[in-house]
C-alpha cells in the first residue's frame, strides 16, 4: 500500500463522520443513525459506491434538514468527501465503509427515505450481471431499507446499464411511480438533479455523451 493511501486511512480512522471497520459503532449503528451519528431525526438519503461523495457532499449543503450518508467499500476514495464534509462542518454528513450487499447490516427496514446511484461501474460483460448495482439481488436489498413512499435515483451515461435496468425493473411487479429520461439536461426532470456534477459526470458530458435518469417508488 503507497504511503499516500496509508496516510488516508489513518486519517479517516480519526473522523467522527467515517463509521468503518475499526470503531465500535460500526458494529451497533443499525437502527441508531438518528440518535449516535446526527443526534436528529432527520430523514436519512444514502450515495451508493459514492466514490468521492460529491452527491453525499452536495446534497448535505443543500438540504440542512435531511441527513446524508454516502456508501463506498474504498477508504481512499470517500476520503475526500469526509475531508470535505469535516472542513465545511456539514454535521448532516456521514460516510460507511461497506459492500452493498451488505447493507442490511446496517439499517433497519424503513430507516432510509431516498437512495441515490450515481454513475456505477456499468459492468458490461455477461457473466458480471450479478455484480450491477441494479440487478435484482440489489433492488431487493433497497427495497428491504427504505421507507414505504422512498425514492430511488440512478444517474449514469452508460445507455447499456441504464436499458438494462429499465427492463429488469419493467419485469417486476413491485415499481410504481416510474419515470425516466435519456437526455436529462433537455427534460423536464433537471431540476430534480439539483446541478451536482460528478467529476465522472464532468469527464462524459465533455466527452458528449448524454446523462440519463430515472426514479422510482415500490408498491
Amino acid at each position: 500500500m503507497s504511503r499516500g493511501k496509508l496516510k488516508r486511512f489513518a486519517e479517516i480512522a480519526e473522523r467522527a463522520n467515517v463509521i468503518e471497520p475499526s470503531k465500535v459503532i460500526y458494529e451497533k449503528v443499525k437502527g441508531n443513525w438518528h440518535n449516535e451519528v446526527f443526534q436528529n431525526n432527520n430523514p436519512i438519503t444514502l450515495e451508493l459506491a459514492c466514490g468521492r461523495g460529491e452527491y453525499t457532499v452536495g446534497l448535505g449543503r443543500l438540504f440542512p434538514n435531511s441527513n446524508h450518508i454516502g456508501i463506498d467499500i474504498k477508504g481512499d476514495r470517500i476520503w475526500k468527501g469526509s475531508a470535505i464534509a469535516e472542513e465545511e462542518g456539514l454535521e448532516n454528513v456521514a460516510f460507511l465503509r461497506t459492500h452493498l450487499l451488505e447493507l442490511n447490516n446496517f439499517f433497519e427496514p424503513g430507516e432510509v427515505d431516498e437512495i441515490w446511484i450515481t454513475f456505477p461501474d456499468p459492468r458490461p460483460r455477461d457473466r458480471d450481471e450479478k455484480r450491477r448495482v441494479t440487478h435484482s439481488r440489489f433492488i431487493n436489498i433497497y427495497k428491504s431499507i427504505v421507507s414505504k413512499e422512498g425514492i430511488i435515483r440512478l444517474k449514469t451515461d452508460n445507455t447499456g446499464l441504464f436499458d438494462y435496468t429499465l427492463e429488469a425493473l419493467k419485469l417486476r411487479d413491485d415499481i410504481k411511480d416510474l419515470h425516466f429520461t435519456h437526455d436529462l439536461y433537455h427534460s423536464e426532470y433537471v431540476h430534480e438533479c439539483h446541478d451536482i456534477r460528478t467529476r465522472y459526470e464532468q469527464k462524459f458530458g465533455a466527452e458528449g455523451h448524454d446523462i440519463k435518469y430515472l426514479r422510482f417508488t415500490f408498491s
